[in-house]
């Protein structure tokens, strides 16, 4: 009987992968007459990688990533104005309008009364909850965890401090490697809702024996709960 469900934030609830994916794109033709625009984005996501433990997850991060993949791009050249463009893209990826995914609303609205609804995001606290606000689908939900990762052991930590057994929790998200495999690894439940643009670091997914429920919408949850 499954009591809590949580749901991932970023491209389940709301779109978020294409901005990022845009302005990595503008970046690439500002430094295209030093690199090709497919290596500028691997230098980028290769910063991104040496970077992530020290600045984590979100829009915050990835500017400074993209800054410092810039200055070595150009060979130290990179102009003001270019700086100044970059800091600007990155502070519209704070500010950008949240758009729901179809058929988020819907769900939320179906299923609020019949269980208690999380959001367990990973990334910049203070991003993250303006995120959820300015969405404003905040009133749906009993519980926010916002984490430095999505790992077994953050699932595990959620699952003890709600109260109950993993069995009883079913988390919905777009990720594999974030939403559905460290849970299942709990003992927990989840249900894979994949979104057409994935970031690279989340598709690297070593192989595993579980077993998971795959929705081509969100929408289709519905009937699925039903059956539980």
């Amino acid at each position: 009987m499954i009591k809590i469900i949580g749901f991932d934030a970023d491209d389940t609830l709301w779109i978020n992968e294409p901005y990022y994916r845009d302005m990595e794109h503008k970046i690439g033709i500002m430094l295209s007459e030093y690199l090709p625009l497919e290596k500028v984005s691997e230098k980028l996501f290769e910063i991104e990688m040496k970077n992530l433990k020290l600045f984590g997850y979100g829009a915050k991060g990835f500017t400074l990533s993209i800054l410092e993949a810039a200055v070595e791009i150009s060979g130290g050249q990179l102009t003001g104005a270019q700086t100044t463009e970059i800091l600007t893209l990155g502070k519209n990826l704070l500010t950008t309008p949240i758009e729901i995914l179809p058929g988020v609303e819907n769900v939320l609205q179906q299923i609020k009364d019949k269980y208690m609804l999380v959001v367990i995001t990973k990334g910049d606290l203070v991003d993250q909850q303006n995120k959820l606000e300015r969405s404003g689908l905040d009133h749906y939900f009993d519980h926010i965890e916002i984490v430095s990762d999505k790992q077994p052991v953050h699932y595990s930590r959620l699952i003890d401090q709600l109260q109950i057994k993993p069995e009883e929790f079913l988390m919905i998200g777009n990720s594999l490697k974030s939403d559905v495999l460290p849970v299942l690894e709990v003992g927990a439940n989840a249900i894979h809702v994949p979104y057409h643009t994935t970031w690279q670091h989340e598709m690297q997914v070593e192989n595993h024996d579980f077993e998971y429920l795959t929705l081509q919408a969100i929408d289709e949850l519905l009937p699925v709960l039903e059956k539980k």
